[in-house]
């Protein structure tokens, strides 16, 4: 017999932004409104998630905020904890440190064990660079892959870069991502191992006023270099 979940809080999925923009250009009105009606957070970094309410619900009291960190050293046997306000009738919100939560962010097992417990559990909508940037390359976003973090090694990454080309090959577009200060060195790489024909959209910081987002073959980008240092990118692929 299912448990009764009347009284139990929501667990929302609260993205934030991808940069250093106002909150209501990019983010709905809505997020302001959960915001407001939430004091339970389980965040990656307290100091950003703090910034971040603040900047979106300046009214909002910092004090009675109550922030547990999910991040690579927290534990599975944490996560009970960290919805147990939900239980208790109140709202939880996990904030995700750039863009939208359980997307190449933490937030899919804590989301797994809410279901476990017949908690509601609701998306909100907010910029997503692995999505804005697929959809605006012009590759099939019917059929596509987000793989994530490629391997740092050269010889490695080249090996995987190639067998994404090939996978591209079926239909299904193939995204990938890089730590923005690494990214002129995968670019390299890619340039390296993947065929001249083939398209890449290189999608520079997104939502942001400074955002790029254009789609050429391998060959074209070879005499168009841009300076991707430090900047946040998705790069979509595919072989033609």
């Amino acid at each position: 017999m299912a448990e009764n979940t009347q009284d139990y809080g929501t667990l929302f999925l609260i993205p934030t932004l991808l940069g250093d923009v106002e909150p209501l250009e990019v983010l709905p009105m809505k997020i302001k409104k959960v915001l407001d009606q939430t004091s339970h957070y389980i965040v990656e970094n307290e100091k950003s998630a703090r910034a971040f309410i603040k900047k979106v619900h300046p009214g909002k009291a910092q004090p009675q905020l109550k922030l547990d960190i999910l991040n690579k050293y927290t534990e599975p046997t944490e996560y009970d904890a960290m919805l147990e306000p939900c239980l208790l009738g109140h709202n939880v919100g996990i904030l995700s440190e750039a863009g939208v939560p359980c997307l190449a962010d933490p937030g899919s097992e804590i989301v797994a064990v809410a279901h476990k417990k017949n908690i509601t559990v609701v998306p909100l909508s907010g910029p997503s660079s692995i999505l804005m940037g697929l959809i605006a390359s012009g590759m099939n976003g019917q059929e596509f892959s987000f793989n994530g973090y490629l391997p740092i090694e050269t010889a490695k990454r080249k090996k995987k870069l190639i067998a994404l080309e090939r996978q591209s090959l079926k239909g299904m577009t193939q995204i990938f991502m890089e730590t923005p200060y690494r990214n002129m060195k995968l670019l390299e790489d890619v340039l390296a191992a993947c065929d001249k024909n083939s398209r890449l959209c290189i999608a520079i910081d997104i939502s942001l006023q400074t955002e790029s987002i254009k789609t050429m073959t391998i060959g074209e980008w070879k005499n168009n270099i841009p300076d991707l240092h430090k900047r946040p990118a998705i790069f979509v692929l595919t072989a033609s």
